[in-house]
């Protein structure tokens, strides 16, 4: 049988979105994760850097010998926790505030991490909102809340892997979060449900342009993984059954997901291209 992680208990109040605010903390590093030099020399760009799974992905990613640049939206705490937990793996680590849903806001931050670097090696497109929606009459699905959602979630990869291919040299790679909602779809998530399924058709359809160039590009989609977005969009009774409904009868951890893009922008991954990988406690998945 599988060994379960030593997890607290995760009954959460309703929060503002913050990690800091989180009681218990979720889980970003393992302190037997022991880096062997995967990602050395290697500079990579993380959407949501500053929190949940985007935090432990930059610990990881520092662990392997990367320097790491994070954008978050206005987290000021979250991401200079980040920065020093980067920071203590003797990496650099830039932090990037501004939305993503802004084209020219990602133009320039590719610009700064060049300028910063001098290149950049592994894109992590991982930020993104969500809201809870009434299903049945879809009254509060709004134009204005739609574009909020697709341009956070989905149009910010468009604008940020536009400007960042013509630096990448070839062994670059793209890793984009899409979600178990892109398959199982969900009656409360609608919009961010189909951001998330956009997702996945972006991630196939650039596969096959983008290996011309030599670049990669894949995905994740979690499960039920506990970060700040769960508790500021939940309620308490919704909090306390999170993640019951999986094979594994829990949520999963930041770090237990993070592994799978330290796969992703190595070369353990250099025949996975247009691919998804599902860590989501057991939900058997098709497509």
């Amino acid at each position: 049988m599988a060994s379960t992680p030593n997890i607290p208990a995760q009954s959460q109040e309703a929060i503002n979105g913050s990690e800091a605010a989180m009681n218990p903390q979720p889980q970003y590093d393992r302190e037997n994760y022991r880096g062997s030099g995967k990602l050395k020399g290697k500079v990579a760009l993380i959407t949501g850097g500053d929190s949940g799974i985007g935090r432990s992905i930059a610990v990881l990613y520092a662990k392997e010998g990367a320097d790491v640049a994070i954008s978050y939206l206005h987290e000021d705490e979250d991401a200079q926790k980040t920065k020093h937990l980067v920071e203590e793996q003797g990496r650099k680590c830039l932090s990037i505030p501004g939305d993503i849903g802004n084209e020219p806001f990602c133009q320039k931050m590719i610009e700064t991490v060049i300028q910063e670097f001098g290149h950049l090696d592994i894109l992590v497109n991982n930020a993104a909102e969500q809201q809870e929606e009434e299903g049945t009459t879809l009254e509060n699905v709004t134009p204005e809340s739609l574009h909020h959602i697709f341009s956070t979630n989905l149009f910010s990869m468009f604008y940020l892997i536009k400007a960042a291919i013509p630096h990448f040299k070839e062994g670059s790679t793209i890793i984009n979060t899409t979600s178990v909602t892109a398959y199982e779809g969900n009656g409360f998530l609608i919009s961010y449900s189909s951001t998330k399924g956009a997702i996945v058709a972006l991630t196939r359809s650039l596969a096959a342009p983008l290996l011309q160039k030599g670049i990669r590009i894949n995905a994740v989609a979690p499960g039920p993984i506990w970060t700040p977005m769960i508790p500021a969009t939940a309620s308490p009774e919704e909090i306390e059954r999170f993640g019951k409904n999986v094979m594994m009868q829990r949520p999963g951890q930041p770090v237990e997901v993070a592994t799978s893009y330290v796969f992703l922008a190595s070369e353990d991954s250099s025949y996975f291209t247009g691919q998804v990988l599902h860590p989501n406690g057991g939900t058997v998945i098709n497509g």
